[in-house]
């Protein structure tokens, strides 16, 4: 019994080291709850003053950008019903970590109903905060161009 609670201590130690010490796990995880819609741990990995930046171009080929709250990305994500297929389909992570700071990018394609929606670009700058890492700016590309 006490090598089975060892264990499990080590297990949960390991688990939390992987998530809170990793900026790449950071952003599965963060990916992982999004496609669960898991509300509740969705705010666990931003900072309080976490906003969200979507640049894109309008029908007359101009750059755009919107800014929203993350609390509001978060009732966003809680609104779509639950028999609705979506998923952001991750194509690799680049991850530059210096110290107190790190930056994620990850190419993807967003999937809507199980047809491609647009594509682009997630770009996750992240802070340490007591030794755990946390979304600090959260910006976004969007084309329903150059998908392929």
């Amino acid at each position: 019994m006490k090598n089975l609670m060892f264990l499990a201590f080590i297990f949960i130690c390991f688990s939390s080291h992987a998530q809170s010490n990793n900026p790449k796990q950071l952003v599965i995880d963060f990916f992982e709850a999004f496609h669960e819609q898991d509300t509740v741990k969705l705010k666990t990995f931003a900072t309080d003053s976490l906003q969200l930046k979507s640049v894109s171009r309008n029908a007359e080929g101009k750059t755009t950008i919107n800014t929203s709250a993350y609390s509001e990305f978060v009732k966003s994500i809680a609104s779509i019903p639950k028999n609705v297929r979506f998923e952001e389909k991750i194509h690799e992570y680049r991850i530059e970590e210096n110290g107190l700071l790190a930056t994620v990018t990850t190419p993807y394609t967003f999937y809507y109903k199980g047809e491609k929606s647009h594509c682009g670009t997630n770009i996750f700058n992240l802070v340490k905060m007591d030794g755990i890492w946390k979304i600090l700016f959260l910006m976004d590309s969007r084309s329903k161009q150059s998908c392929d």
